[in-house]
């Protein structure tokens, strides 16, 4: 049992702070991506308006499809809190459960966005069409391939749990993973506001 112990807290390493090594690294990881998609929405505000073609303006995005699709978004949040609760407590049950919903739910999110981007390029708005298309594109692109390794990282906790290779030992794992899932549905409510709400 000491041996097991043992081994269980040789998994953690620490910083000098006390802090785990793995969740610092993380931070450090997430502060990069905030810079950088500080820079992409930053792009966004400083070109819109300019270099408009009409009609393929703000005018074209459907503001209540996207409502939908971004309250999914936030949904899947609340099923990785509820899956790290359940890989903590060591249900296996549940933890299965969550994870799935945070796989569904993200796919979801996906399938509105191709079919918004399929939508926009048979209107005729490509990423060349005007600055608009072009930073639109880039910025709920990026987003949208960010959310696409969240759901493949999701996707293998819930094979690791399915295979008992989860134990409550190994939350830290789900723990980080819940932290860039969370940073991705905050970035997207900051997208939301700015592209979407604001006209």
């Amino acid at each position: 049992m000491a041996d097991a112990a043992a081994v269980a807290h040789d998994d953690h390493h620490y910083t000098s702070t006390g802090l785990n090594s793995w969740k610092v690294g993380f931070w450090a990881f997430m502060g990069s991506e905030c810079l950088f998609f500080g820079t992409l929405i930053s792009t966004y505000m400083v070109y819109k308006g300019q270099s408009v073609v009409e009609p393929f303006t703000q005018e074209v995005l459907d503001i209540p499809l996207t409502t939908i699709s971004t309250f999914i978004l936030l949904m899947s949040s609340l099923a990785m809190v509820l899956a790290l609760d359940g890989v903590q407590r060591g249900n296996k049950k549940l933890a299965m459960i969550w994870l799935a919903g945070v796989v569904v739910l993200g796919g979801a999110f996906l399938g509105f966005q191709v079919y918004e981007f399929s939508h926009f390029y048979h209107l005729g708005l490509e990423l060349s069409t005007n600055l608009f298309g072009s930073s639109f594109y880039v910025l709920t692109g990026f987003h949208g391939a960010h959310v696409t390794i969240g759901v493949i990282w999701m996707l293998t906790l819930l094979i690791m749990s399915a295979t008992d290779r989860l134990p409550p030992e190994k939350a830290l794992n789900v723990e980080i993973a819940g932290l860039y899932w969370h940073f991705v549905d905050i970035v997207w409510i900051v997208i939301f506001v700015l592209v979407y709400l604001i006209q």
